[in-house]
């Protein structure tokens, strides 16, 4: 039996018919410094506001974006869960409106090599995160590594964040190119939205994503959605450097309504119709079950 069939007969000998899967939304980019960072925590603070419970688990290793925005160093990360025997609910740190965050650490890589016991111990306590949470938000690192395209084949949605600047759509393009190339990639099973940042106005947003979505279009002949936009703000750059979340610091920034205006969107029945809710379980038995 090999280690993929393994992870699939522990996941459903752990499952439950009437069991909830969580939502998960992997947000990525193809470069740093377009704000995906900020994408996901502001996105997870407006989903707190519509009554979702939310966990956000930073992938963006090496890093600690998510963290400094929330004012709060982690005692536990992902690793500790996997290699110190710790359980889900200790390595969860509250933030603001209680959104949960996940630090991811840096030894998932070594999880293709995990015994079955202790995937046993892994696998049910992710079962967990999809109990405690209705979404959750999985932030990746920027540009193309390995782990970052296991982050994005595992998921079944994803939400690419892109500026006007040449460099940030020509780098989109090189992240959608390589994932196109992964050989465990499937376009049917995943949904690949666009949010231009940083933009001027509408009609920057929309010119943006229609120059991604011909290249794209053209030679990856991959699918792809615009999901909208979030204006340029001072304010939001403002509480970042208070180490606040602008949804939060300034409910009625520009970019704040536009972040209520971006996850009303991913929330009505349209934008969620035809996701693939997996969990987090499955999520993950992608990801160490690659090799």
């Amino acid at each position: 039996m090999d280690q993929a069939e393994q992870l699939r007969n522990i996941i459903k000998a752990g499952s439950q018919p009437q069991r909830p899967l969580a939502r998960v939304i992997t947000v990525t980019s193809g470069k740093g410094g377009v704000g995906k960072s900020n994408t996901a925590i502001n996105l997870a603070i407006q989903f707190r506001k519509m009554g979702q419970r939310v966990i956000i688990l930073d992938a963006d290793f090496g890093l600690a974006n998510i963290e400094v925005m929330f004012g709060a160093v982690p005692k536990h990360n992902l690793c500790d869960l996997i290699y110190q025997g710790k359980n889900i609910k200790e390595i969860i740190t509250w933030g603001p409106m209680e959104v949960g965050f996940i630090s991811g650490g840096s030894g998932i890589a070594g999880m293709s090599n995990l015994s079955k016991d202790y995937l046993n111990y892994i696998i049910r306590n992710l079962v967990e995160l999809d109990e405690m949470a209705d979404t959750i938000i999985v932030d990746t690192g920027a540009g193309i590594s390995d782990a970052v395209l296991e982050f994005l084949v595992a998921s079944g949605e994803i939400l690419l964040v892109t500026t006007p600047e040449p460099t940030s759509i020509t780098d989109s393009y090189s992240l959608l190119k390589a994932l196109s190339r992964h050989p465990r990639y499937s376009p049917e099973a995943s949904q690949i939205k666009v949010l231009a940042n940083k933009v001027f106005g509408e009609a920057e947003a929309e010119a943006l994503y229609e120059k991604l979505e011909a290249v794209v279009g053209r030679y990856l002949k991959l699918p792809i959605t615009y999901l909208g936009m979030i204006p340029q703000d001072t304010q939001l750059a403002k509480a970042v450097m208070q180490q606040m979340p602008v949804s939060l610091d300034n409910p009625r920034a520009r970019s704040a309504v536009a972040y209520e205006a971006v996850a009303a969107k991913l929330m009505n029945k349209e934008s969620s119709a035809g996701v693939t809710r997996r969990g987090m379980a499955a999520f993950f038995s992608h990801i160490i079950s690659r090799r």
